[in-house]
């Protein structure tokens, strides 16, 4: 197996170019693993620790956030957790504190996996994912476009990601997981929301219930003719149910080895209801106060 190692960004992007099927690495938590149990044998790797400017953020002009694909959850929970509370909250149930140090969203971008914990909230956050080759240049990918199949993405094979883009959030977000166990466990499924007061819509996302990480779309319709935006009245129960169904119906789920599929659909259902819930009352409190 051969072994890459550019200093520079412009030097990972002509190796990835000379050599497609490298994989790239830099916390290794997917990757090594499934080299440590043969599922995977790329030919060379592509380790991107020394390239500097993957692990930097910034506020940039338009006012959203650009985050390198070499952040790690730590530092996204501890430098970003205010502006991307969904997201930071979706890092603290990755794995162990070591994998939180090592593992970044650009890794969970690059795996793809249904069941990766950053997948939700950057959907229900409209991320936008940069990617760049060194024939092609950047190419800019919203997260409702990355996802194409069980860890398949929109990736070409001489493309690396580079960094996501998400606006800080201007409302409530929430994330939750369902686990066999309570901590370093892959996600049974997941859910993500996220309330755009100024837009009066709602995002969302579904992790680990189908062949990819999606949004509720209907859920979402839904929610933004339904919600009263004034934040004067709480949520009833007969809406509450009903998001639950359409976040439920979003899903597409497997029975395996961590649950079954009718497990599944109850789970997003029961999350649904519960993040919404979470998120209106506190964007109800926001508003209180503010009057």
């Amino acid at each position: 197996m051969e072994f890459l190692r550019p200093t520079t960004w412009s030097e990972a992007l002509a190796a990835k170019a000379a050599v497609p099927d490298a994989v790239p690495i830099q916390g290794g938590t997917d990757v090594m693993v499934e080299i440590n149990f043969d599922v995977r044998r790329p030919v060379a790797l592509l380790d991107l620790n020394q390239v500097t400017d993957l692990a930097d953020w910034e506020l940039m002009l338009d006012g959203r956030l650009r985050v390198g694909a070499g952040v790690p959850y730590a530092r996204i929970i501890s430098e970003l957790g205010d502006s991307l509370p969904g997201l930071a909250q979706a890092s603290r149930t990755v794995g162990s504190p070591q994998i939180r140090n090592r593992g970044s969203v650009g890794g969970n971008l690059g795996a793809a996996s249904p069941a990766g914990d950053s997948h939700p909230p950057l959907l229900a956050g409209d991320a936008v994912i940069e990617v760049e080759s060194a024939a092609r240049g950047t190419r800019m990918i919203p997260a409702a476009e990355f996802y194409l199949g069980v860890k398949r993405s929109a990736l070409e094979p001489d493309e690396l990601i580079r960094a996501f883009w998400m606006a800080p959030a201007e409302g409530p977000q929430y994330f939750s997981k369902v686990g066999t166990r309570n901590a370093m466990v892959i996600a049974v499924c997941s859910f993500a929301i996220a309330l755009h007061p100024g837009e009066r819509r709602a995002g969302t996302g579904v992790g680990s219930a189908a062949p990819t990480p999606r949004r509720a779309v209907a859920a979402e319709e839904f929610l933004a003719a339904e919600l009263d935006w004034t934040g004067s009245a709480a949520l009833g129960a007969a809406l509450l149910a009903r998001f639950g169904e359409l976040a439920a119906q979003a899903a597409s789920p497997i029975d395996d080895v961590r649950g079954t599929a009718d497990y599944r659909r109850h789970a997003v259902a029961v999350m649904a209801r519960r993040t919404l819930t979470w998120a209106w009352n506190d964007y109800r409190e926001k508003v209180a106060a503010c009057a």
